[in-house]
């Protein structure tokens, strides 16, 4: 017999929303920092990810990027990364945004990022049967021509894992302002990559950020989107439009100081009937992994074992790979579904 906990972290998973310089370790990080001499607030892994808020976390998280620059890093990270989530909360697929803006910055060109991380994956998938599809963030801190231009560098080395586009950061002005980009969006849509946006996340956001990603960017999937619980007409063009959101609970509590519990935003879209997955979004910064993301988020939200298995699902549904492949995710979750009802009953 098994405690709920302990059922919650074993579940199988899906995690569609994790920035890949997070997926690193904080003595990964450390020891590649001092590598490139790169100055970090302190070595000190207890008190290196203390945030203020959203806006200070972003500087860390920036940060992390810089420590990425030969193959071997990326490489690592990848697979290393898949490693840890497979044992800290029964990972089966993952999907990973890479900013490849940040690296062009320091003078890495896209197919010098991405290569090593497919690389990497790819490995991982081979010990460890963890699928993977990846995503290119647009950087909302550049300016939109160079969004559309880093659209461009990816449709110029088309990669079959580079499945789609999403944004995030903040602008300058310290906003989401999702529509800023629509010619990036209106790139991509017309070469056939899919399409998300960071939106309406913290208290500071708008949850008219969810209809511009909807009407103007015309997105397939939607991250974070916790706003959307203050209008109610959002909800429902949501239902009708069957978006799926990729939700973060532990990073709730640090960028906006929510609580976990049964009246939290995200308890209420899966009360109202959305479609709703479960992630870390940045794991190492937030001191958090996909087992947590369950064991502490879902269960402090109040969330069955019914409803956190209904999660687990809809990240399969809500993935970007192909169809036979969520057929087998899909199968195998149920597998074990029935395994560890068993052990839970006794």
């Amino acid at each position: 017999m098994i405690a709920y906990p302990d059922y919650l972290r074993l579940l199988p998973k899906t995690e569609l929303h994790c920035h890949f310089a997070s997926t690193m370790n904080a003595p990964l990080f450390i020891e590649l920092a001092d590598r490139y001499g790169v100055a970090l607030r302190s070595t000190d892994p207890a008190t290196l990810f203390d945030f203020d808020d959203l806006r200070d976390f972003l500087v860390a998280f920036r940060a992390a990027h810089d420590v990425l620059r030969a193959p071997d890093d990326f490489a690592r990270v990848a697979y290393e990364g898949v490693r840890s989530a497979v044992a800290d909360g029964n990972l089966r697929y993952r999907e990973y945004f890479v900013n490849p803006q940040y690296f062009a910055s320091r003078g890495l060109a896209y197919p010098d990022v991405i290569d090593p991380i497919i690389d990497g994956l790819r490995r991982a998938e081979t010990d460890y049967g963890v699928g993977f599809r990846v995503i290119a963030a647009i950087n909302r801190r550049e300016s939109p021509e160079s969004a559309v231009e880093m659209v461009r560098q990816v449709l110029a080395h088309p990669r079959p894992e580079v499945v789609g586009i999403g944004q995030d950061d903040l602008t300058p002005e310290d906003t989401e302002d999702p529509a800023r980009f629509a010619d990036a969006y209106a790139l991509a849509a017309a070469h056939g990559l899919l399409r998300t946006a960071h939106v309406a996340e913290t208290d500071r956001a708008l949850p008219s950020a969810v209809r511009d990603a909807l009407e103007v960017l015309d997105c397939d999937r939607l991250d974070h989107g916790y706003r959307i619980m203050d209008d109610p007409a959002l909800v429902e063009l949501a239902l009708a439009r069957g978006v799926a959101f990729t939700t973060t609970p532990i990073s709730t509590t640090i960028c906006t100081g929510w609580h976990l519990d049964p009246s939290h935003r995200i308890r209420g879209m899966i009360e109202a009937g959305l479609t709703v997955t479960v992630s870390t979004d940045d794991a190492m910064f937030f001191r958090t992994d996909l087992g947590r993301e369950y064991t502490e988020g879902l269960l402090e939200m109040g969330v069955s074992a019914e409803t956190a298995k209904r999660i687990a699902l809809n990240g399969v549904d809500a993935a970007w790979c192909d169809d036979a492949q969520k057929a087998r995710l899909r199968a195998e979750f149920r597998a074990q579904f029935l395994t560890l009802d068993a052990a839970l009953a006794g």
